[in-house]
């Protein structure tokens, strides 16, 4: 592994990319843990593949927004450190794939050339902040959502208080009351609202997919702009403290709030006020940079095919606010499209645009600002790249994670089937290809990347055994899921299991059932009138596994026979108990504190000492196979099992200690003798466990 050093002129940005490269010697010289150093690569976006000795590297583009220049860069490095293959994520990111771990750095650096990031992608930080794709250009938005989305990436991007979670956080912005951001299905989602004439947002707090669904509580209905910042930060830094960390499937927010309760959330949340640097965060929407738009004249052109130009003009032209523009959708095929094509598209936008695509949460593209007689020069244009498929945002633009292709954790194929739904949508089902009625997304497993159970018809992978032990690829049907606006959605009914291969004939029946009874009506209303039982009677023929064929033992996409492999999942970081590595992450959150108090950042030097301790208290209660499964719950225990018994003094006990950094306000005073006492309290806990190993 070549040593590099980065060109980056930000600071900070060239620190942690060279860290990176650091950790990387350090961990092929096995002085640093595998799992802390996947808690730590997972940070950076560098996430593992089903294929090993390659990594999955995750971009994290704010709210999907891409600039020309941007996506050339995003060419340039898949082209130099992948395979040319950029797959769009139902998160707004890019993901790209077999890429030499040692490479990353470099990787990195180059990226952050034209400002963009891998940092916390992945692992237990604040994800990628979505956003409606039409942000900006809605006809139905009281405002432009970007900026606000904008400023709250920057605020939490290498916020302290959001690097080591007990799990991911996710948050999302709509444009207008459509809720096409799914605020209900995050852990916290802003809809964008006026209120006499104030710009706000409705709040929902506490949703997610995954196996169990949870649909978000309406935590405020008009929130000022100002607030949703300190509001954040103050949801955060609770669940930091109360969520869970031991058992990774119960450590998202949603379990936090179904344990505690809404009315309980809230009372913690208003204790941790006074620990939040700003009462009020003014966001100016005003310095946003503001649109440009070519004024480049297109050359005519002739349109060969006017029906088919027409059938794609009803399903892919988006209305837009602006007067004279029109937004232009490009459906892609499972989220994937190469680098050659790509940067013919940025050169497209560019040219004769707005210089940016915005990316979707269905895995698609959305050229905004094109001007409407300009139409069908862009039409023919991406005809020319492959991007003029009819049916952008309709039921035959199906959404599929990467399932078994490369994720650990794929149980069944996603993208097969998704391919070849898509193959009976357009021969037999064609009125399908400009309906919305119906939405179908499938995912490889049930922590529901493709959002499976939010869809009026989702597959989730799964297998199945026969009597004779055989095991089969296998989907699971739910039904009657939708997004129902303004914050209320429903989740879908798991309703029969069926083989793999039986996925297209359980997609006829559900369509042939529909068109002859839905009578006009959207397929979650009448899926509500019909009842899970109907379309249990309906499917479960299709579910018998007495008389599968060889083929149904072969999952789409594949030559070979299934076999189910499930790997280690990487969907958050692995929390490392080892007593020398917890004691070593104090000493450098010390460092860290130190840093930032020089840098006069009080908040953040406070939180940095917070975590010092928590982590020396969670050393020594796990030399004691003691329970650390949040932090309050270390923070009472170590006062039990250490303070209370005299081996350990602190003067007034740890909770009292640890807990004044949510009873002060982060001053320099404060982040001064809190920093003292952090040292301090290090300082007795090394003394403590040298003299216990000395006895031992």
């Amino acid at each position: 592994m070549q040593s590099f050093r980065t060109e980056i002129e930000n600071p900070v940005v060239a620190k942690d990319i060279i860290e990176l490269e650091r950790k990387i010697h350090e961990f092929h010289g096995g002085k640093l843990d595998e799992e802390k150093f996947r808690s730590l690569r997972l940070a950076r976006g560098i996430y593992g593949q089903r294929q090993q000795g390659v990594q999955m590297i995750r971009i994290k583009l704010p709210y999907g927004k891409v600039t020309s220049k941007q996506l050339h860069r995003i060419c340039d490095v898949s082209d130099e450190y992948s395979r040319g293959r950029l797959h769009i994520t139902t998160r707004q990111d890019i993901q790209i794939h077999y890429v030499d771990l040692n490479r990353t750095p470099e990787l990195w650096s180059e990226l952050e050339k034209d400002d963009i990031t891998l940092r916390e992608a992945c692992g237990n930080t604040v994800r990628n902040v979505t956003a409606s794709e039409t942000a900006g250009i809605d006809v139905d938005e009281p405002f432009d959502v970007s900026p606000y989305a904008h400023a709250l990436f920057q605020y939490f991007l290498r916020n302290p208080i959001s690097q080591e979670m007990g799990r991911k956080f996710k948050v999302s912005f709509s444009a207008s009351d459509a809720d096409t951001g799914l605020s209900y299905m995050h852990d916290l989602g802003f809809i964008a609202k006026m209120q006499q004439g104030e710009r706000g947002f409705k709040v929902m707090l506490g949703g997610g997919l995954g196996s169990q669904p949870r649909h978000a509580d309406v935590l405020y209905e008009f929130l000022p702009t100002d607030q949703i910042i300190p509001l954040m930060e103050t949801v955060v830094r609770v669940f930091d403290r109360y969520g869970e960390r031991k058992s990774r499937a119960k450590a998202r927010m949603k379990f936090l709030l179904k344990d505690l309760g809404l009315e309980a959330f809230k009372e913690l949340l208003a204790k941790e006020k006074t620990a939040v640097p700003f009462e009020s965060f003014p966001i100016d929407a005003d310095s946003y940079p503001r649109v440009t738009v070519s004024k480049a004249q297109a050359p005519d052109v002739s349109i060969f095919d006017e029906k088919e130009f027409l059938t794609w003009k009803s399903t892919n032209v988006v209305p837009q606010k602006q007067k004279g523009f029109v937004a232009i959708g490009i459906k892609v095929l499972l989220g994937d499209f190469y680098t050659d094509k790509a940067r013919l598209l940025a050169d497209l936008v560019q040219k004769y645009a707005a210089g940016e695509i915005r990316l979707s949460l269905r895995q698609n593209i959305l050229i905004p600002y094109v001007r409407q007689k300009l139409v069908p020069f862009f039409y023919s244009e991406l005809k020319k790249l492959g991007f003029a498929e009819a049916g952008y945002n309709k039921t035959l633009d199906i959404t599929a994670c990467p399932g078994t292709d490369t994720c650990n954790l794929g149980i069944a194929s996603s993208t097969g089937i998704a391919e070849e739904l898509e193959r009976v949508i357009k021969a037999e089902y064609p009125q399908y290809v400009s309906n919305e009625d119906v939405t179908i997304k499938i995912s490889g497993c049930m922590n529901a990347c493709g959002q499976h159970n939010m869809a009026n018809i989702g597959f989730q992978g799964m297998s199945i055994r026969t009597k004779d032990k055989l095991v089969a690829p296998a989907l699971q049907v739910l039904l009657g899921g939708s997004n129902d606006g303004n914050g209320q959605g429903r989740f879908a009914d798991k309703v029969v299991k069926v083989p793999s291969k039986r996925g297209p004939e359980a997609l006829r029946l559900i369509l042939n059932d529909f068109g002859a009874n839905g009578n006009g009506r959207p397929f979650s209303d009448y899926y509500a009138e019909k009842g899970q039982m109907y379309f249990y009677d309906l499917l479960t023929h299709l579910s018998n596994v007495d008389d599968l064929t060889p083929e149904d033992f072969i999952d789409w996409g594949n030559k070979e026979r299934y076999e189910k492999a499930i790997g280690v999942g990487e969907c958050a970081g692995v929390v490392i108990d080892l007593i020398a590595t917890l004691l070593f992450e104090s000493e450098e959150k010390i460092k860290q504190a130190e840093e930032k108090f020089e840098e006069k950042k009080w908040a953040a030097s406070i939180y940095y000492a917070y975590t010092s301790m928590v982590n020396s208290a969670k050393a020594m209660l796990t030399s004691e196979k003691a329970k650390v499964n949040t932090h309050a719950l270390i923070i009472k225990d170590f006062d039990e099992k250490f303070v209370a018994d005299g081996r350990i003094s602190v003067t007034g006990g740890f909770e009292n200690m640890v807990l004044q950094l949510n009873k002060n306000e982060p001053s320099e005073a404060f982040a001064a003798s809190y920093l003292k006492e952090a040292k301090t309290f290090l300082e007795s806990i090394e003394k403590f466990r040298q003299q216990e190993l000395a006895e031992a």
